[in-house]
Order: C-alpha cells, then structure tokens, then sequence
C-alpha cells in the first residue's frame, strides 16, 4: 500500500526507509536506517525529483502510482546520479515511457554509463536555467562536488523550496515524522547529521560553501534533501551547521582523546590524562578506543570539538595500524583547524609520536602540542607531574 505525505499544497514525499540496512554505502553503520527520499510535484506538468535505491523500489512505484491517479508522468529532474537516489530511473522510463528526463551534461553522461543503451529522452539544462510547470518555476543550480561532479539542486521560486540533493541529508530512517520540526532534532538527529555529512561529503568544504553563497541569494523557505527530514522551520539552524562544518570550525571546545592500546598500558595513558583533564575543570571530553569505535563516529567528532590527543604504542617501529587508518581518513577527509596532542608508547623503541606529528603536519592548518607525552610500557607515579604539565598544555590551547 502508498505510504506518501504531503509537502505543500500539490509537492508529495513519496520516498521512503530502510531499516534493513546495516551499512550505508557498506561502510558506514546506520543502525537507525535511513531514508530515500522523492518528492513529486502535482502541476500542469507532473514532476518528479529523483528516484530512490533499489531496496524501496516497490514501495516507491506504489506510492507514485497512488499520487498520479492515472496521471502521466511528464519529467523526472535527476539532481544527483548515486545509485541510492538514481538506481530506480530505469524501472520509471519503463512504466512511463513518454516521461522526459531533465539533468545537466555529466547527469547523462552517467545515465548511459549506468544503464547503458536505455532509449529516454533527456533535457539538459545548466547554471541558471528555469523550466515551469504552471505554478511552480523551478530553477537549476550547479552544485559540482557536493559530493559528486554532476549534483545540482533544484530550487522553486514561487513556494521557496529547495530540493537540495545530498546536502543537508542525514543518517536514520524517518518514522513518518518526515518535517525537523516534528522531531527533536539536536538530540536524536544531530549526531547522524554530523556523522554523515563530515563522512560523505567533508572533503569538499570549500565547495560546500560555494553552494551555501550561490543559496544566500535565494529566498529558501524550505529545504528538501534526498536523507532525513525535511527542513520547513528554523532553516538557520541546519545552514549554519554546514557553514561551520564546511569552513572546518569546531562546534565546541572539548577534547576528544582516541586511544589504540594492545594490552590496556596506552588505554590506561589515555584514561590518566583525561582524569586529570577533568579534575582542572575541563567538562567536554570525549574519549574513544579506536579499536572499538567505527571510524565514521572518529571523524564526527574530530570535526564538533577543538581538541584531539592521539594516543597510539608503537608497532612495527611505526603507529598502530588501526590509529594510522584513523589519521589518513581525517587526513583525506580534508580536517582542519584543530589542537593536536600525541602520546606514544613503546617497550624497545618509542617512536609513534614522531610519526603521528609528521603525517599531522601534512594536513592543513593543524596545531601540534610542542611536546609528545611518551610512555615506555607502563605508566608510573614518576611520571604523573609530566603528564599534567602535558594536560595544562591542552588546557592553554584549548583556551586560546
């Protein structure tokens, strides 16, 4: 059965969930699921903007089905090409043949390399083109890199809707609460947000903030993305989250300490530092065994607090592999703007710290904590007064 809400006055969602999935793009953990979602405008001319991935595909037809009636179907704009938005394009030219697809130059080159020798007919449009479709004026936007190079977003002038693609998407599958407003976003909603913008789209901030320049100049009333809820009220909120998490400003001050340990003497450093931390009133810590903690939860909080310590033994004369994959994917990630602190930790050797600063140093605007607080094998009292000159290190830069 259709399981569709409405939007505005003639826009349906017509998307859906998936709580099934265990692994968004197979790797990152949702365990909330998440969303596809579709919306369809009801016009002179019968739009539809973007598909839906596969798993939904059945619900999907079922819901456009039952907001046509009978209807055809006149266009389908493709903002983005990814195949958890694009995958059911195929099944629509199919059951509506005489339906003409609207996309920019690379959307089609990606069509054909997707489906191959599929018959469509395709409207190509570019940077400030505008189709109507009797009361709605819908204009393209480019968007290349946010986060792929064909994504473009679709913004209607008369009602201020702004079908944003993968921008301002989240984690999680909607539980027919489909509006932020109708949900507590900043406690159930924030994290997946955070966790999926920093992780799919955070190496491209500089574009980011092209599109958030090129959308000041709209007169955006509500935000449409292709994950999570749709934004309708307080639009401020979400855009000034991207302006920060795009410009890579923390959120906060605080301190994430991530720590790799073999055998418990590292994780006990860690655990040390982030006492004394607390005990000279530091309250925003954070501390994470990057063994356990899935990567894409790292990279989430790298990007909401100021301060990260790395903390790793030495292995293979090296950093421990777990925490080397943790500092490329920051790396790659494009973090920045951020107060490092390392401990290392070696029996024969202690050098993991001195590779830590140098692939820190490869990044960009990254602050390195002069000193490297080193243990060799376990920690002693002997060694307390080091450690909290260390702590008043992090505290000083944490202040400035």
């Amino acid at each position: 059965m259709y399981c569709v809400r409405r939007v505005s006055d003639d826009i349906y969602w017509v998307g859906g969930s998936d709580r099934r999935i265990s692994l968004f793009e197979n790797i990152f953990p949702v365990p909330r699921g998440v969303s596809y979602n579709s919306y369809l405008i009801m016009d002179e001319k019968t739009v539809l903007l973007d598909t839906v991935d596969h798993s939904i595909s059945r619900q999907f037809i079922e819901n456009i089905t039952h907001v046509l009636k009978g209807r055809k179907l006149d266009y389908i704009v493709v903002n983005h090409m990814e195949p958890d938005h694009c995958a059911v394009i195929g099944d629509i030219i199919l059951r509506y043949p005489d339906v003409k697809v609207i996309g920019n130059a690379k959307t089609f080159q990606m069509i054909d390399q997707f489906f191959g020798d599929m018959k469509y007919d395709p409207v190509v449009v570019k940077e400030g083109d505008t189709f109507n479709t009797g009361r709605h004026n819908l204009n393209f936007v480019m968007a290349p890199m946010v986060h792929w190079p064909e994504t473009m977003v679709t913004f209607d002038d008369v009602t201020g809707t702004l079908f944003s693609a993968d921008a301002f998407g989240t984690f999680g599958a909607l539980d027919g609460t489909i509006f932020a407003d109708e949900v507590d976003f900043d406690r159930d909603w924030l994290d997946d947000a955070r966790r999926y913008y920093t992780n799919i789209v955070g190496k491209y901030g500089a574009q980011v903030q092209t599109v958030l320049k090129k959308a000041a100049n709209l007169d955006i009333k509500m935000i449409c993305p292709l994950h999570g809820p749709i934004w309708r009220e307080n639009l401020g909120y979400i855009i000034e989250k991207y302006d920060k998490w795009s410009k890579y400003e923390p959120e906060e001050k605080g301190v994430v300490i991530a720590y790799a340990s073999m055998y418990g003497n590292t994780e006990n450093m860690a655990n040390v530092l982030a006492n004394i931390l607390a005990e000279k009133g530091i309250k925003n810590i954070r501390v994470y065994d990057v063994s356990n903690t899935h990567v894409s939860q790292l990279v989430s909080e790298s990007f909401k607090y100021s301060n990260i310590v790395l903390a790793s033994p030495t292995y293979n004369g090296g950093v421990y592999p777990i925490m080397e994959n943790f500092i490329a994917d920051i790396k790659a990630l494009n973090l920045q703007n951020r107060d490092i602190a390392v401990m290392d930790n070696g029996t024969w050797a202690v050098t993991a710290g001195k590779f830590i600063v140098n692939k820190i140093n490869e990044m960009k605007n990254m602050r390195v904590i002069e000193k490297i607080f080193s243990v060799k094998s376990a920690m002693d009292e002997s060694q307390y007064e080091e450690i909290n000159e260390f702590a008043e290190m992090i505290i000083s830069s944490l202040n400035n």
